[in-house]
């Protein structure tokens, strides 16, 4: 997974649990893609400073990710939901015995994409 996307993930799944410091400049570097300097500027604090939480922050969240594997989790479930995708997608209305057969399959692969694209979006 590409850096940027890891360190996206990483902010939403864990961090409401950083401080509101941490978070700001989280924010302001990931994203809304200052610089350092633009940072240090804004915070009036030093670049050095500004690496140093941004760093430290990384750390953190990595942590969170090591011990709960929420991240590693939503991701296994998301490809076994786009497998199951997969598979529903191959039945047509002759596969079904009856209509109401048809309409219950209709219905759960109706939730499943709502499902998926639920998880697309988060």
């Amino acid at each position: 997974m590409e850096r940027f996307a890891e360190m996206a993930l990483l902010a939403d799944f864990y961090g409401p649990l950083l401080t509101e410091k941490q978070r700001n400049v989280w924010d302001l570097h990931y994203e809304q893609d200052l610089s350092l300097v633009e940072i240090a500027t804004a915070e009036k604090i030093s670049r050095q400073a500004v690496y140093d939480l941004l760093k430290r922050t990384e750390k953190i969240l990595s942590e969170y990710e090591a011990k709960l594997g929420l991240i590693h989790r939503f991701l296994l479930e998301q490809e076994k939901l786009i497998e199951v995708k997969k598979q529903l997608q191959v039945y047509t209305e002759a596969d079904f015995t009856n209509l109401e057969a048809w309409e219950r399959h209709q219905m759960i692969r109706g939730q499943i994409n709502d499902v998926s694209n639920d998880m697309e979006s988060s």
